[in-house]
């Protein structure tokens, strides 16, 4: 299984659509910055057929040390999450 890195991306970006290597890689440097600042914002990020970016909290819990065993606390802190959307997941099912 291959790894795609960025530049990989902007590659086929320039391939599929004909923009300059300049251009795409601004694309996705949008895109990305678009999603963070939604993320930023409490908001949701939808692409039909795609799939969901959310940012999601997750409450402070107990965890434990693995080396020691001894317990620790673990702040709440929001993540961001991706649900596929039954596009992707039918292409990759």
């Amino acid at each position: 299984m291959a790894k795609l890195m960025k530049g990989d991306v902007v590659d086929s970006i320039v391939e599929q659509t004909g923009l300059s290597k300049k251009d795409a890689n601004a694309a996705v440097d949008a895109f990305s910055a678009t999603i963070c600042a939604a993320l930023g914002k409490g908001d949701s990020v939808g692409l039909i057929g795609f799939g969901t970016f959310e940012a999601k909290k997750r409450p402070a819990r107990t965890g434990r040390n693995p080396q020691t065993g001894a317990p620790l606390k673990i702040p709440a802190k929001t993540v961001p999450v991706f649900k596929a959307g039954k596009k992707l997941r039918d292409a990759t099912g």
